[in-house]
């Protein structure tokens, strides 16, 4: 199974945005899955039914739209002997553009996964919630801090870290008792401290042995009781071989788990937030430097940079929803530009106030990935989910760059 490229990734995304906020003036909008072992002609003959059936449906526009509709996914299935290896999924369908007026809009999709069940829907809206499940991040790893007095159980989903629960201890502490009663008062307290030990496990156990997708555990704290922990083999089993390794945290709190995530970042490298991390934490390790250094950002600046290859690292957020539009005027036949993240209502134009058609649409990241590419500058994808994601976002406007030289 070939994995689509992070441009991909996003292009897949922003057309599932895209299909999700469309609606449709009643049951006009078709949902339609094909897994990759369904013959295209079994689909076909399945349609062709559908279309039959729907010569029932009482409202004449609706009969129109939906038919309309099962013939352009029956055209376009034509182009394929068989579905790709992933399978098909075509959003097709009659949006509603206001004064119950309708405008056909068509999507065919090729998922990041296969495709599991053949679905056929017809509904007011499409159904998307498949392909979203698709898009989440699958690794997860199960974080635990632990010292004698508090604990906190956590989850590393993908870039975000999920803090589950935080357990106070209540073991004694030390005691200045000698004799008899010092020694029946340390049996006490190990007494306690092991009961505590179960319990922070017993969590542990119930939080990650059903996630499926936990790709292993990462145990820290202060002292020594973090390694006891791991040795004495409180966790079950299969955690138990899951765990990767132990590091030193000075909190036990849900910092702890931030704490821990940044300690374990060698042995997660090859995680998305470690790339995520590293790469913000050397844009701004740039602009520190005097003159800002070998950062670059602002949307102008950027692209100005790409065009005469400076740039050798281009950082992009993944939320980044920006076109850009090409207004030409029938009237005065002027012509200009426009930046939104949606195509225009009603543009018009700017000199003499006549109604102005869009000749031409480009997104914007699509358009500086194509500038990279011919300059051989790597592109980092950032997700928004993280601490570093949101600056970006909120500093930068989910666009910077670090370079191969000074531009002045």
């Amino acid at each position: 199974m070939t994995e689509l490229t992070d441009l991909q990734k996003y292009e897949f995304r922003r057309s599932l945005e895209e299909v999700g906020r469309l609606s449709g003036r009643g049951t006009e909008l078709i949902s339609l899955y094909i897994p990759p072992t369904r013959q295209v002609s079994d689909v076909a003959g399945y349609l062709r039914n559908e279309y039959s059936q729907s010569s029932n449906i009482k409202s004449a526009s609706t009969r129109k739209n939906v038919q309309a509709a099962i013939s352009s996914i029956l055209s376009r299935l034509k182009n394929f002997k068989q579905p790709p290896e992933n399978g098909l999924v075509f959003f097709v369908g009659h949006r509603s553009v206001g004064a119950d007026q309708t405008s056909m809009v068509q999507f065919v999709l090729e998922p990041p996964d296969p495709v599991q069940t053949f679905v056929y829907r017809c509904d007011s809206s499409f159904y998307t919630e498949p392909l979203q499940q698709m898009l989440e991040v699958k690794e997860k790893y199960g974080l635990i801090v632990i010292d004698r007095s508090e604990a906190t159980i956590g989850m590393l989903n993908g870039k975000r870290i999920v803090p589950i629960k935080n357990l106070q201890s209540l073991v004694p502490s030390k005691h200045g008792r000698g004799g008899q009663s010092a020694r029946r008062f340390e049996r006490v307290i190990e007494v306690a401290a092991h009961e505590y030990y179960k319990k922070v496990a017993d969590i542990a156990n119930g939080a990650f042995l059903e996630e499926k997708d936990l790709k292993g555990m990462i145990v820290g704290g202060p002292g020594p009781t973090k390694d006891f922990f791991v040795k004495s083999e409180y966790l079950h089993h299969e955690l138990q071989r899951k765990v990767i390794e132990s590091f030193d945290t000075g909190y036990t709190d849900e910092y702890g788990l931030k704490e821990l995530v940044e300690k374990a970042r060698g042995t997660l490298r090859s995680l998305d937030l470690m790339r995520e991390k590293d790469v913000i934490q050397k844009l701004f390790e740039e602009i520190r430097r005097p003159e800002g250094g070998l950062a670059v950002y602002g949307e102008d600046e950027v692209k100005n940079a790409l065009m005469i290859g400076a740039v050798d690292t281009l950082i992009v957020s993944e939320d980044l929803r920006k076109k850009r539009f090409k207004l030409v005027c029938p009237s005065c036949g002027s012509s200009q530009e426009l930046f939104a993240e949606e195509t225009p209502d009603n543009p018009r134009c700017d000199r003499c106030g006549e109604p102005a058609k869009v000749e031409e649409s480009v997104d914007l990241v699509e358009e500086l990935h194509k500038m990279a590419d011919a300059n051989s500058t790597k592109v980092e994808f950032i997700s928004a989910e993280s601490e570093e994601g949101e600056l970006l976002v909120k500093a930068f406007g989910g666009l910077a760059g670090i370079l191969r030289f000074r531009v002045s």
